[in-house]
């Protein structure tokens, strides 16, 4: 991976995912942020896609990568570039404490009443590129 995607990946935040449908198999193009931790590239959400507090709230975009990790990772602020990755969520509830508990998922802390809120029902992937 070349120094300015790298660099990218360290300071941009919004992405574009194209995902491939669950049960349609279509394309799906989604705009939404990731966070680089300690080199960990993860995309995540609160527990309510509203972005607030309330019960869980299922994502197309995460029944997508379930059913097909393949997609597409589309930088577009600093860089625009598509890099074809593969998604795994995470479940460790261990893990998915220390990735909530980052200082880079502050917002996300903010949105909610407890971190245990975040582990419980945040839904959670990592991002592994592929070769290009």
């Amino acid at each position: 991976m070349n120094a300015e995607i790298q660099a990218a990946l360290r300071q941009d935040r919004t992405i574009d995912i194209i995902t491939t449908g669950a049960r349609t198999g279509l394309p799906r193009r989604l705009e939404i942020w990731f966070n680089n931790i300690q080199g960990r590239i993860i995309i995540c959400g609160t527990p309510n896609a509203k972005g607030g507090k309330g019960q869980y709230s299922p994502r197309d975009w995460l029944a997508n990568l379930r059913k097909h990790p393949e997609f597409i990772f589309c930088l577009k602020e600093s860089l625009q570039v598509e890099l074809p990755a593969i998604a795994v969520e995470i479940v460790d509830p261990e893990d998915r404490r220390a990735l909530m508990s980052a200082p880079e998922t502050q917002w996300y802390r903010d949105q909610v009443d407890s971190i245990e809120d975040l582990v419980a029902g945040s839904p959670i992937v990592e991002v592994f590129f592929r070769e290009r």
